[in-house]
């Protein structure tokens, strides 16, 4: 498979299908052919699509300017919207990821890579964490970037049922917690 050359905050990939993320890719020589994913059920449609190039084209975002090419040695779950380019066959699957239980607060629409390499762009730089068997991480929601743990789940130091039933504006506290084994990649938070 074709590796991206990524330099200057800008990812280049030779002809063949991609999935690129919103708006993407910026510029392609030759023709460029973008089509939605298709499915019945599929969470990511708004944020990814497919895109047939036929000699070369570069991705690169303006509010997400850092890239990081994260290597698909084992599967992989990426936050969609911060997904900027990948092998159209890496995909697996979509699914929205609930934070807090019974809501869809808050929740995240995230893909499943199961081969190959992901290019994510992310609005600061990106750190990796390595966890050991049970070892616990705790990250803010809109930190998470991507990781090959299970699931994480949602931490709110107080909820209530009126957090769950009518939700009024986004939790401060709200955390996520990753389990070991696997490996995470954070961006940084902002207090905003």
């Amino acid at each position: 498979m074709n590796e991206p050359v990524i330099e200057h905050g800008f990812a280049k990939v030779a002809a063949g299908l991609w999935l690129v993320g919103a708006s993407q890719p910026t510029a392609a020589v030759g023709s460029c052919l973008p089509r939605a994913l298709k499915g019945l059920l599929v969470p990511d449609r708004s944020m990814l699509h497919l895109v047939e190039v036929a000699e070369w084209a570069t991705c690169g975002s303006a509010k997400r300017p850092f890239l990081t090419q994260v290597p698909c040695a084992a599967p992989l779950t990426a936050v969609s919207a911060k997904v900027l380019l990948a092998p159209a066959e890496a995909r697996e699957k979509a699914q929205v990821l609930r934070v807090i239980p019974f809501s869809f607060r808050n929740a995240l629409c995230v893909t499943h890579f199961a081969s190959e390499w992901v290019v994510l762009a992310t609005a600061s730089r990106t750190t990796r964490i390595s966890l050991k068997e049970n070892e616990l991480l705790t990250a803010r929601v809109e930190s998470a970037v991507a990781w090959t743990t299970a699931a994480p789940t949602g931490f709110l130091p107080r909820i209530g049922l009126w957090d769950v039933l009518a939700p009024r504006q986004r939790a401060r506290n709200l955390m996520l917690h990753f389990y070991g084994p696997g490996v995470v990649w954070l961006e940084g938070s902002d207090a905003s």
